[in-house]
């Protein structure tokens, strides 16, 4: 009653091709935005992680570390997976490496 009839359009004939066109056109954007991601989010956390990787293999005995939890030291023996770092006289820790979150220069800790 208060609806109007709805009348069907017949599809223009389309041009030989324009499908494939019409598909790639409806793809562009989701191609667009994984082009933005990796260019805003994914290649510079890459970079940080080769930078810390890098830190992480350069450690040397002796040098002053902060940890990902907050804890100050000064290396003191050094291992493959493993690193001790004393954070008082007297007192050491044994950490992963990848704990390692900032190696400070030196004279930082007293």
């Amino acid at each position: 009653m208060f609806i109007s009839s709805a009348f069907a359009q017949t599809a223009p004939a389309a041009a030989g091709g324009s499908d494939m066109q019409s598909s790639l056109m409806s793809m562009l954007p989701l191609v667009l935005m994984f082009v933005v991601l990796y260019f805003v989010m994914i290649r510079p956390q890459m970079k940080r992680q080769k930078e810390h990787r890098t830190m992480i293999d350069a450690v040397a005995k002796g040098d002053e570390v902060a940890t990902s939890g907050g804890v100050l030291g000064k290396v003191t023996r050094l291992g493959d997976a493993y690193l001790s770092v004393e954070i008082a006289n007297g007192v050491e820790v044994t950490l992963q490496r990848s704990a390692i979150a900032q190696v400070l220069p030196k004279g930082t800790i007293k």
